[in-house]
């Protein structure tokens, strides 16, 4: 049991990393709402303020790991995180140069491999749809989005 709640903050902290996006060792409620839809949770911006000021125990307005963990590890299940793991494996693979992007050119090859040969229009359409920020390269948030926005479209499910 000990071993399993290592593994689970390991494995948080590893994602909380991941959308600290300017590595200050604390979550703004934009990157603790993006952290929230990765794990397929799906909170109002309403309750993400709530969730915020709850969490919030030091008052500063964002979320230290160690707030988060207190809220979150008590009630994170097992199927999340092996969701979370697979979705990064695949990004991985699409991620060809391992530096946390996948780059028009990444994107094109792993289509191709896959039988899936892209048109120039097809592509920059892709990357256009992913890149919320428009920085010209997919990151795993962004990728996280797609991906989930891509099953809930193959389950006909449409969110308002």
């Amino acid at each position: 049991m000990v071993a399993m709640h290592v593994e689970q903050l390991n494995q948080l902290k590893d994602i909380f990393t991941r959308f600290d996006m300017d590595s200050d060792g604390s979550l703004t409620i934009l990157e603790l709402a993006a952290l929230l839809r990765s794990l397929g949770l799906k909170p109002t911006g309403d309750q993400i303020h709530v969730l915020l000021a709850n969490m919030d125990s030091n008052g500063n307005g964002a979320v230290e790991f160690e707030e988060l963990a207190n809220a979150i590890v008590p009630h994170m299940n097992e199927q999340v995180l092996v969701n979370q793991e697979q979705l990064m494996e695949v990004f991985h693979l699409f991620d060809r140069d391992g530096n946390g992007y996948i780059t028009p050119a990444e994107l094109a090859g792993c289509m191709a491999k896959m039988g899936q040969p892209l048109s120039y229009r097809e592509l920059t359409e892709m990357i256009r749809e992913a890149d919320a920020d428009g920085d010209g390269v997919i990151s795993f948030n962004e990728f996280s989005t797609v991906m989930a926005r891509s099953a809930l479209d193959f389950l006909g499910v449409r969110l308002s």
